[in-house]
This record gives C-alpha cells, structure tokens and sequence, in this order.
C-alpha cells in the first residue's frame, strides 16, 4: 500500500469538526486492536489519564470516562445520567447547540428550563442570576463554551460565579474548545466537561468523553435513563476493568487520538495549540475583512475556533457556488447556522497552519465572482 495514498487530503477541512489531521494520526489506524487485550486498554488508561491532566492540576479530584459515538452522544449521556429524577435543568442557551442540550433534557423526561439569548449577543448575567434566585429548584446548570452556531466564547468562569453561589451543579459542553483553549476545570468549579475526539485535540470521530469530578458523580449510580448511555456505568467498568468499554469500543479511534495526544505534547501543549488557533483566527478575520467579508461578532465575543461571516452585500452571491469553487481550490468551509441572518463559518482548528489561512484567503480573492459575474472564472 502507498502510504502517501493514505496520508493525503484532498482537501482541508476549515470546519469545527471533523477536522484535517496529521499523515501521522491517521497512520495510527493502521493497525487493529483486540479489545480485551491490555496492550489496548492499557492505551485506554492513557488516554484518561491524559485528559484530566490536560483539564486541571487537581488531578485526585477528577476522572475521565470515554463514550462511543459523536459528542452528541456523550453530551446525552451525561445529562442522562447525572440529572436525578427529581432534578430540574437550566440550560443557558445563545445558539444551536444549547438547545440541543435543552431538547436531550426534555426528551428524556428531566424537568428543564432554557435561558435563551441572542445568537450574536453577550450573555446577560442578571437574567441567570434573577433565575436562580427565583427557582430553588434547579440542581443543574448547562452551558455551551464555544457555542459553534456563531463562534462565540461564553464567559464559563463568570458563569461559574453565579452558578456556585447558588449551590448548583455546573455542567459546561466544551466540545470544540476543549484542547483549544487554556482553563482549569477545578478552579472554574465544573462538575462535568464534555468533548470530542475530533475537535481540538485533532483526532478522528468515533468518542467523544467526560471529564468528571469524583465526589459528585459517585451520587449519579441511580441516575441513567440509558444502557448504552449510562455513563456511571460505563466510568466504574473502566476503573475497574483497566480501561475496559462496556461494549464494542472504536479501537482505531483511540489509537488515533493516543496519537493526536503525543502530537498535542509536541506542539508545547494546550499554550502553544491555543496561540496557534488565535493567530489562525486574527488573520482569517483581518484578511476578509479586506476582501469586504464582516465576521457577525465583535472581537470580545469571538472565540479562536470558528468564525461566522455575513454574506458579501451583492445580489450575485450564492454560498453554493461560492463552496464549490472553494472547494475546487482545496478548501471546504462550512454554511453558516444563525437562525435569522445570512452568513457562513470558517473553522482554523485542526491541522490548520498560518500558511494554510494565507492560502484560503488567496482562495477566496480569486473566487470573488460575485463582483463581476461575467469575469467569472
């Protein structure tokens, strides 16, 4: 087999997931794996370990249980799970994916409450403040860090604040920023953070995982609405059982993100990888910009992932045409998800380099049709 064959893209993927990675990382899937061997679970022990240590330096607090599937998956598990069934759920919501945590909750009978905000503005925090203060009956709090409906950075630690003042547990969805942005989960005061494999610490879909705090979750034993998604369950089988998954795990998938792991301690850690992602995010917006293109979010709301654009002011755009030329340059981006604007998103995370920015906005000066349509090329 030619490796190179195997290694190649045919494009770059500038998209929140999944993402571009390494010749390396997807080498790593190469060979198979038997799931009840240590050589794999050991892997697997790894892996957990890793994570918490990427999370906090309060390492005895916390544990890392993984979970098959996409990061829905495991973001359903932990709700599913950690929610009593007398508990109540607020979910703090300003995109897609907050709602998607309020609509996991109500399909799965817990008595939920949703915080909605705007997609493009700051989270007002009175109103979380005026709600717990009004309904002692929340136990839990969930909220969306990188909120990829936009591109927003919620601010969790002002959130966090709020939430411990009042006694509650703190759930935060840190799907595409966790690997991407620094924190310490223990000083921020989260319970549980959740993620993905294909996100910022760039492997390949397949788990997604948790990182919780022991004392906390030791009282969710009676909690899961779920076999497959009982994530108590699923955390003591692998304390137990040296890593091992209660059903079939994705063995690639983890070898892989074993991988993506060691290549993340090679970059100089979570530090340098978040530098890297801010200066991806810096040039791509400066340089639309230039080409007449507006980001939806002003600086201080915007996170290093991924960046929501306003279509350009012309009658002769069209985002489908606009994504096959790209795409025919070596790009794919991503349509845009605000509910009542025109826009679409470019991700810089993944095996995205300086170089690789400076290209797409080559790309997208040469591709600009819509200026003059019968110059098209």
């Amino acid at each position: 087999m030619n490796m190179k064959d195997v290694t190649n893209n045919p494009y770059l993927l500038l998209t929140p997931g999944p993402l571009t990675t390494t010749g390396t990382v997807k080498l790593a899937m190469m060979k198979d794996w038997c799931t009840w061997d240590d050589d794999y679970n050991n892997i697997v022990q790894g892996v957990r370990s890793k994570l918490v240590s990427l999370a906090t330096k309060a390492v005895d607090k916390y544990s890392a249980v993984l979970m098959q599937g996409s990061g829905t998956f495991s973001v359903e598990s932990v709700i599913g799970t950690v929610l009593p069934k007398d508990g109540k759920l607020l979910v703090i919501a300003n995109g897609v994916y907050g709602h998607r945590i309020a609509k996991i909750s109500s399909k799965l009978g817990i008595n939920t409450v949703v915080l909605a905000s705007g997609e493009v503005e700051a989270l007002d925090l009175n109103r979380l403040t005026d709600q717990l203060e009004r309904d002692p009956d929340i136990t839990h709090v969930a909220i969306v860090h990188c909120e990829t409906t936009t591109g927003m950075l919620n601010p969790i630690e002002k959130v966090s604040e709020i939430v411990k003042r009042y006694n509650k547990v703190y759930i935060v969805d840190a799907m595409s920023s966790f690997g991407g942005v620094e924190m310490d989960i223990d000083e921020l005061k989260i319970d549980y953070i959740i993620s993905s494999a294909n996100k910022c610490i760039e492997g390949v879909p397949g788990f997604g995982f948790a990182v919780v705090k022991k004392d906390e979750f030791e009282k969710c034993s009676q909690n899961a609405r779920s076999i497959s998604l009982d994530l108590y369950d699923q955390w003591k089988t692998m304390e137990e059982q040296n890593g091992k998954w209660r059903f079939t795990s994705p063995t690639h998938v983890v070898r892989a993100f074993a991988q993506a792991l060691k290549e993340l301690d090679e970059e100089g850690g979570i530090k340098e990888r978040a530098a890297r992602y801010m200066n991806n995010q810096k040039v791509l917006s400066e340089g639309m910009r230039e080409l007449g293109i507006e980001p939806i979010l002003a600086n201080e709301l915007q996170s290093p992932i991924i960046t929501s654009f306003y279509y350009p002011n012309s009658e002769n755009f069209e985002f489908s045409t606009f994504y096959s030329k790209l795409k025919e340059k070596g790009y794919v981006i991503y349509p845009g998800k605000v509910s009542d604007m025109d826009t679409f998103r470019i991700g810089n995370i993944g095996d995205v380099h300086l170089a690789d920015v400076e290209g797409l906005l080559k790309a997208i000066e040469t591709s600009r049709y819509w200026l003059n349509p019968v110059l098209e090329n």
